[in-house]
Parts: structure tokens; sequence; C-alpha cells
């Protein structure tokens, strides 16, 4: 048996979360304060009184239609050799939305992990990769719709860091894609060959990890899987914009559909900051950035905002909380 650690080596990990909790809540915090700044509360409750609340159905409806879209995008992320069947996937996906919503530091990406690895029996590393490009195809797509609707839209106030993004991200694409074609997964081993030295690993293990970490990035490599994955991307973006506008509709705005793409684009590069969780305070605040671009005050776009994140709340939750109770908790047959 292995000696075991001391109390403070097994505290640091711990330390570390704490640090992430706190951090999330005091970014929250920040942009909560930043979200409430100047607002008109009574025109807030009167907002929320004199909505019609019957266009949280389609948008609701658009969500689940979205949902099941992107689970089939992350399934095409994977090599054809390694893909899991599309179920696991579905559940996995639903319960990382659930845990993106009750976790702080978008914990729900690591919980979909694991529950895909255990659920289907695919390699963790792997399936972490296939997050990762997964969230590159995400950024690039929001960042392309702005781009692609901008001479239809009213002025950006936050254009240039939307446009220092998207060069970043694309270089980073280019390089990685240039990495994986010179040199396989030769960086990758180089990288965790260290790690062999640890206790209860070795070197055959990290090299069999690296060239996991590899396959996972096979949609970076393969330009069928790319396409696919980005025509789903681009589809599921659509319909969450769709849903976004579509509750507008309750809140008698009267602006364009391309609010809620300008929305949608702002809340979803929001969520790249780490903040506590269901990202409150940091939702609300991109919500109000994407109206104020079509002149909607902030005592009229709030009550919007928190209706829109409820929407994007409250159904994740319970879908997750039944698929976990469901499925999750299912103990597999073990392999004779």
């Amino acid at each position: 048996m292995g000696r075991p650690l001391p109390a403070t080596a097994r505290s640091r990990p711990r330390v570390g979360k704490s640090y992430l909790v706190w951090l999330g809540l005091a970014i929250s915090a920040g942009f909560t304060y930043l979200a409430v700044r100047g607002v008109n509360f009574d025109d807030v409750w009167a907002g929320l009184r004199e909505s019609n609340y019957w266009w949280l159905l389609p948008s609701i409806g658009l969500l689940a239609v979205a949902l099941p879209l992107r689970a089939l995008r992350w399934q095409y992320l994977f090599a054809a050799e390694t893909r899991p069947p599309y179920r696991p996937v579905l559940y996995a996906t639903i319960i990382g939305q659930l845990f993106n919503n009750i976790l702080p530091a978008r914990a729900g990406e690591a919980a979909r992990v694991v529950a895909l690895s255990v659920g289907a029996n695919v390699s963790t590393a792997e399936t972490f990769t296939t997050v990762l490009v997964e969230r590159l195809f995400d950024v690039l797509a929001l960042l392309v719709m702005l781009f692609l609707l901008l001479p239809w839209l009213p002025h950006v106030t936050w254009l240039h860091a939307a446009a220092g993004l998207a060069i970043g991200l694309a270089a980073l694409t280019v390089g990685v894609v240039v990495l994986l074609a010179v040199f396989g997964d030769r960086p990758v081993r180089w990288v965790l060959r260290p790690l062999a030295r640890l206790p209860y690993l070795s070197l055959e293990r990290t090299e069999r990890a690296a060239a996991s970490f590899v396959r996972g990035a096979a949609a970076l490599r393969d330009w069928k899987l790319a396409a696919i994955a980005l025509v789903l991307t681009a589809v599921s973006w659509i319909l969450l914009a769709l849903s976004t506008w579509v509750l507008m509709l309750g809140f008698h705005f009267g602006i364009s559909p391309l609010a809620g793409a300008l929305v949608t684009v702002a809340v979803g590069l929001s969520l790249v900051i780490p903040s506590s969780p269901a990202a409150v305070g940091v939702f609300e605040t991109a919500a109000l950035i994407g109206l104020e671009a079509y002149g909607v005050g902030k005592s009229d776009a709030l009550p919007y905002a928190l209706v829109l994140h409820a929407v994007n709340f409250f159904p994740y939750v319970i879908a997750g909380l039944i698929v976990l109770q469901a499925h999750a908790l299912t103990p597999r047959k073990k392999e004779a």
C-alpha cells in the first residue's frame, strides 16, 4: 500500500476549491451590483407584473428542441471508432446543465464528463477534450453570428473586445490544428510524461491518456466532423436566439428578432467567466448590455433578464434531476 498523504497535502485541493467558490461569488456580486445600479425597482416590479407569461411556452419549447441538437453535436465531436451512443450523451448533457446551474465555476462541464465516462464507458481524457472543442466551437459560432449580423445591428459598444477574442481564438484553433497535423500526440505525451513519476501512474498510462486527448480533438483534424459539428452548433444557437426573442414579445419591447440574437451572443460569451451557480449577476448584466443597444432602459430590461434567466434555469434543473434519478444512479452491470 502507498504511504498516505500528509494532512496538509490532502487539504490543498479543498482550499483551492474554496478559493474558486469565493472568487465566483465575488464576481457574481460585482456583476449583480452593475445590473441593479440605478434601477427603479418599482418599474422592475411593474414590468414583472404586466408581462404576458404565455410566451414562456414557446420560449421553453425552443430550448427543448435546441438541447437534443447540442447533445447530437457533442456526439459527433467523437471519432467514429469511439463515438458513444446518443442516449448517454443526451443524459450527460442534461446532467451537465443541471450542475452548471447549481454549482459554481461551470462545474457542470466536469459533471457531464464523468456522467458520460461512466454511462458509456468512454475515455475520460477523450471526453474532456471533446468538451474543450465544443466550447471552442460555441464561442466561435457566437462571434461569427455577431459579425454576420453586424450590418443590421445597432451600435455595439463591446465590438472591439469581441473582435480581439475572435482573432485570438482563430489563431489558437489554427495553431492546434497545425500542431496535431505535424506532430500528432507527441507534444501531449511530452507534457504528460512527468506525471508518470507520481504514485499509481506509469509511462504506459500517461501515453494512453495522451492518445485519448488527441483522439478527442478529432473534429479539429477531420473536416467532415468539423462541418457536422459546426452546422449543429449554428442551428442550436439560432434556436436559442429565437427562444430569447420570443420571450421578449411578452415584455412588449417591439424590437426585431435580431435583438434576440444580440442578447444570446452577449449572454453566451459572458458564460466563459467563472462565477457563482447559474452565473447569477453575470447572466443578467449580459442581457442588459444586449438590450441597451436597442435603447431599452435598465429598469425595463431587468424584469426581462430575470425571467430569461429563470427560463434558462428551472427547466434544465428539473430535467437534470429527473435524468439523474432515473438513469445516472442506475448501477451498471459488471463485465464478466
